[in-house]
Parts: structure tokens; C-alpha cells; sequence
């Protein structure tokens, strides 16, 4: 059960993780001790509302989504896994304010494509049954929690496998 704690210094900040995804966070420090007094900063929740969203999208598209946030290595984690028929589809979502700074599938890179791609393949690695065809996605959403009506913007097919990862037969080359 959550305790509280005296107050945090930076030093203490850098060595929590956060093992919730409400706004009101419940923290796990490096003692293995629970603190509640802390709360996610507002880009977090910005970003956890646009999963929520992304996901209804999908879901009332007709994709079946087997899965969110799920972690797959110490630095690996899918936003969303999803199955439409015989494919895989593994969606990024990018959530952002408003297009200010351009739209926010422009922030996944190389790196990050690199990233999701080993993430990807390491969450293929632990299927039993392996899918005949694998797809990246991405889902913008342009709005804030509170705000006006959110912009959603359901990119398929946004970017291949890197080819640092692919292997034969899970890459839709479409």
C-alpha cells in the first residue's frame, strides 16, 4: 500500500518510475518504496489521452487491439498493438497540442523507426503463432485533454520495418 515520504529532491526524481498511469501518479523509488505525491507531468497525460483516444479510433475502425503499452525490452515499448485479419499492425501514436512545431508523425525518425522496429520483432519473437504480415501505423492526435474536439489522423502503412530487423515472410512490402 502506498506511503508517503518527505519531500523529493532532484537527485531523487531521476531514480523514480512511474508505476501508474493516472494523474495522480504512484511512484516506485529505488528502495521499494510507494509515494503518492507526485503527478504526471502534463505532456504524460496529454500523451496517455491520446492512447485512450487512438485506440477507440481503432477499435470503431474495425481493428481488433490486442494490446497497449506494451513493454517488450528495458527500453522497448509498443504503443499499440493491433490485428486486422492476418496482420500485425504495431501503432505509434503522437499526440502533440496543437501542429505548431509541424505534425507529429514527422517526430518518428530513423531512430525511432529503428527503435520500434526491434520492439516489433521482439514482441513477434514471444508469439507462439507468427502473423503472416506485419505493418507499422501511426495515429496523430491534435488536441488536449479538456480542450475543443481532438483531430485524429490514422496514418496506415507509415513506415516499413527497418531493415536492420527484417526477417523473411513478416514484412509487408505493399
Amino acid at each position: 500500500k502506498p506511503t508517503g515520504h518527505a519531500p523529493y529532491t532532484v537527485s531523487h526524481l531521476s531514480r523514480l518510475k512511474i508505476a501508474s498511469e493516472t494523474k495522480r501518479a504512484i511512484i516506485l523509488d529505488m528502495t521499494g518504496r510507494w509515494h503518492t505525491r507526485l503527478r504526471l507531468p502534463e505532456h504524460l497525460v496529454t500523451g496517455l489521452w491520446g492512447e485512450r483516444l487512438a485506440a477507440a479510433f481503432l477499435k470503431r475502425k474495425g481493428l481488433k487491439v490486442i494490446g497497449k503499452r506494451i513493454r517488450v525490452g528495458p527500453k522497448d515499448e509498443l504503443d499499440i498493438v493491433a490485428r486486422d485479419d492476418n496482420t500485425l499492425i504495431f501503432v505509434e501514436v503522437k499526440t502533440r497540442k496543437n501542429s505548431d512545431f509541424g505534425r507529429p508523425a514527422s517526430a518518428v525518425d530513423r531512430r525511432k523507426i529503428q527503435n520500434l522496429s526491434r520492439a516489433a520483432m521482439g514482441y513477434v519473437r514471444r508469439l507462439r503463432k507468427k502473423p503472416n504480415y506485419v505493418r507499422f501505423d501511426i495515429v496523430e492526435v491534435l488536441g488536449q485533454p479538456g480542450g475543443m474536439p481532438p483531430e485524429i489522423n490514422h496514418i496506415e502503412n507509415a513506415f516499413q520495418l527497418s531493415k536492420k530487423y527484417r526477417m523473411d515472410g513478416l514484412c509487408d512490402d505493399s
